[in-house]
């Protein structure tokens, strides 16, 4: 490294040191290098200062809380892991199968339809929102291909593991159940970086496939595997708004599928309103209808330009007509229609989704269909002139049951 990027690296990192500023004389490079070890952390500063530059430095400093949380978990129990890892690797499948993305504005159905595909023999169904964007869910990661794979890796892990093993997994309404859910984020972690041993240059698909094999491979008890799967099936919100989202996964999946599901504003507002973790999100109405209108356009947007891969459906048809909603989506996805379909579960087991849709005996409630009734007339008034034409291009893109 020579002197002038030294001497760059340091009034950028640390702007607001007067030292720097003062005396603009570069560390030497062995001194600097213990510097910036003891601030950042070593293995920062050996994967990415020295090869990649400041714009990696700033870029991982920037998440290196979240990344000593990680790492406490990775190297948890090394022998144990060890073992499982040997006892399981004989026979753990290799995941390529595309992904069947569902993806819309949040309160519109998408953890319902999520555990409605849960436990059909012929899909890999992710359990919770998946979080795979980086730096946020609702982004398709990039990835930078001079990364090492343990780079990769860090980017794509999803958090929800760590607390779902620990408290156990709960999704949707706070009535004290909670299922277990074995996951080993170390275990994980070795499954994918073997998944590269050996292998040079790999694509973005292969990226992921690695991911998706270490997640179900490290998800112990998982009751829905064996082979014939022909889809992964997840639920990631608003990730579908951004159009370079949408082309960065299909031209990872190009056989991949997008599902969106489009609920009638006048329904939606106030289940959105009165979510308890989305109430000062959509305290303003004029503002929530902004992002259901920008919602519903991207949805058209998607249609129109990718057609077949694409299905569109109404959270109406999807709570009042299961079944014939279900049977077009099985058929969208070339997928056998089994009764599994109309019940929403969570590893095989009967759950509560997250607003009610269904009764203790597992039947899907029609009552969501009724929220419009909380509102006043104003309200109505509001949501009627600000959507309406915005409805009508949407519906018209609309699958038919």
């Amino acid at each position: 490294m020579s002197a002038d990027i030294n001497l760059c690296y340091m009034m950028n990192v640390y702007p607001d040191n007067p030292f720097w500023w003062r005396w603009k004389v570069p560390l030497p490079q062995d001194l600097f290098n213990r510097f910036c070890a003891v601030m950042l952390g070593r293995s920062l500063v050996n994967s990415f200062v020295c090869a990649r530059g400041n714009f990696s430095l700033k870029k991982y400093r920037r998440y290196r809380k979240r990344l000593k949380a990680l790492r406490r978990e990775f190297y948890r129990c090394p022998p144990l892991v060890e073992e499982i890892h040997r006892a399981c690797s004989r026979d753990l499948p290799s995941i390529s199968v595309p992904l069947a993305l569902i993806s819309q504005i949040q309160r519109s159905g998408g953890s319902l339809l999520s555990q409605l595909f849960d436990g059909h023999p012929q899909l890999y169904a992710h359990p919770y929102e998946m979080k795979i964007g980086f730096p946020k869910k609702d982004n398709w990661p990039q990835f930078d291909m001079k990364d090492p794979p343990e780079r990769w890796f860090e980017m794509l892990f999803e958090e929800d593991v760590i607390r779902h093993f620990k408290h156990g997994y709960e999704k949707g309404q706070k009535d004290g159940r909670t299922f277990a859910f074995i996951f080993l984020p170390a275990l994980q972690r070795r499954i994918f970086l073997d998944c590269f041993n050996g292998r040079t240059a790999p694509s973005p698909r292969e990226i992921i496939d690695a991911y998706m094999t270490s997640y179900f491979g490290a998800w112990l008890n998982n009751h829905n595997g064996g082979p014939g799967k022909k889809y992964i099936t997840a639920f990631t919100p608003r990730l579908g708004a951004r159009l370079e989202n949408i082309r960065s996964f299909f031209s990872v999946y190009p056989d991949g599928r997008l599902i969106s599901i489009v609920r009638d504003p006048m329904n939606w507002y106030p289940s959105a309103r009165g979510h308890e973790t989305a109430k000062n999100k959509y305290a303003d109405i004029r503002k929530s209808l902004a992002q259901w209108n920008e919602n519903a356009l991207a949805m058209v947007r998607n249609k129109r330009e990718f057609g077949a891969s694409v299905l569109l459906i109404r959270f109406e048809d999807l709570v009042g007509k299961t079944e014939a909603v279900m049977r077009g989506v099985a058929e969208f996805m070339q997928i056998e229609y089994h009764s599994i379909l109309l019940e929403p579960t969570f590893n095989k087991a009967a759950i509560k989704a997250n607003t009610s849709f269904r009764h203790e005996d597992g039947r899907i409630l029609a009552g969501t269909l009724q929220r419009h009734e909380r509102l006043t007339v104003e309200e109505r008034d509001v949501i009627a002139a600000t959507t309406a034409d915005v409805y009508a291009q949407v519906l018209a893109e609309t699958a038919g049951f």
